[in-house]
């Protein structure tokens, strides 16, 4: 079993930044030890959602799309081996999410011929400008044995997180929002519950043109308008049990604007603080359901800075302790991008990286393809 540093990339259905975390793994033990992001220019996040819908000359765009964020995810390497004071000679493996253009798992209606997922970022010219060797391509393995690709992290959380008589549950509040279930030492369940922050995100940016929410004070200062609650609650995905994953394809704006289309005028800052409470009573919603006795909650990802969503999801869970992952040793901002070191470390020592009971895979799997540096 390989031990030794690692690289984590990831860039997530916000957007707008990759992710980058050094960590150090040692029998089995995470440690972060640094991290850093780079912002994706406003040119090259355009082009990402004008390739996450059907339009002319999508191979074109994707080759090109997929060179330019191998190069930045690459530059991303470098910078934090820069601010690290480490070699790339020092690193054994650099883990890339890369960025999904596309997710049609089982779960969303399609036969297992017909389901795919599709991540980009070229990992040839990520191990080509850092000498690294760099493993990607994690989700397909998983979906080509019958699974639904997605989430991997539950995995990951029940490494680092699990605990002998500990009942947690570790919530993952980035732009699609997704559950781990521990018992104890155990990973009993793990799914996508639906909208995190990216409906949150995408409509401020287009009432507001800000970024994000910060601390959710818009939100904060609306109301939550119940007719637009129970549409927003009416979405099949919702309906789902088991294993089961989503995305932007499912939760966007052209959806939530349907929707508004048929309920009176609603102030824009009605609309942000009903999709707070949206997120937060899907996540809570979907915990409840299983039947999982949970006492303990930690959150990670941008959801966590996001103190009206937080507030909601206390609401929604009376009696259970929140808190952050901060508080089991790794910050709440960098779990995603540490989950794909510990992916590529699972790789490079041949150990399966998927949980059959929260993907519905076959059975487990080595994830990911390799591809050797030259240092």
């Amino acid at each position: 079993m390989s031990n030794g540093l690692f690289i984590g990339l990831m860039s997530g259905t916000s957007v707008d930044g990759i992710d980058c975390a050094l960590v150090e793994i040692k029998d089995t033990r995470v440690k972060l030890l640094q991290t850093l992001q780079l912002d994706i220019p406003p040119a090259v996040r355009e082009q990402v959602a004008s390739l996450s819908h059907s339009g002319p000359e999508e191979i074109e765009q994707l080759g090109v799309l997929d060179r330019k964020l191998g190069s930045l995810f690459a530059q991303a390497s470098l910078d934090l081996l820069e601010s690290a004071g480490k070699t790339a000679g020092e690193i054994t493996a650099i883990g890339s999410h890369g960025q999904t253009i596309r997710h049609r798992p089982p779960s969303g209606g399609h036969s297992h011929q017909q389901s795919f997922t599709l991540q980009i970022g070229d990992p040839n010219t990520i191990a080509e400008m850092t000498g690294i060797t760099t493993v990607a391509d994690f989700r397909r393995r998983d979906m080509a044995a019958g699974g639904e690709g997605a989430p991997l992290a539950p995995a990951f959380h029940e490494g680092a997180f699990a605990q002998e008589h500990s009942n947690r549950a570790i919530i993952n509040i980035g732009g699609i929002a997704n559950v781990s279930l521990l018992k104890g030492n155990r990973l009993v369940a793990g799914f996508d519950t639906g909208p995190g922050n990216t409906l949150l995100d995408h409509w401020i940016r287009q009432q507001r043109q800000l970024p994000y929410d910060q601390d959710g004070q818009w939100a904060a200062s609306g109301e939550v308008e119940g007719p637009l609650l129970e549409k927003l609650m009416a979405h099949p995905y919702l309906a789902l049990t088991g294993p089961r994953s989503t995305g932007k394809e499912a939760f966007n704006l052209p959806w939530l604007y349907d929707l508004l289309s048929a309920l009176p005028d609603i102030p824009p800052q009605n609309v942000q603080a009903t999709l707070a409470e949206f997120s937060a009573k899907t996540i809570a919603d979907a915990i409840v359901q299983t039947h999982v006795e949970v006492d303990e909650i930690y959150v990670c990802g941008g959801g966590a800075h996001n103190g009206q969503l937080m507030k909601c999801l206390c609401a929604a869970l009376p009696g259970t302790t929140v808190g952050k992952t901060d508080e089991l040793g790794i910050d709440s901002d960098w779990v995603e991008a540490a989950t794909f070191a510990w992916l590529s470390w699972r790789t490079i020592s041949n150990l399966p990286g998927n949980a059959p009971a929260v993907t519905g895979a076959n059975a487990e799997r080595v994830l990911g393809a390799i591809y050797p540096g030259n240092v």
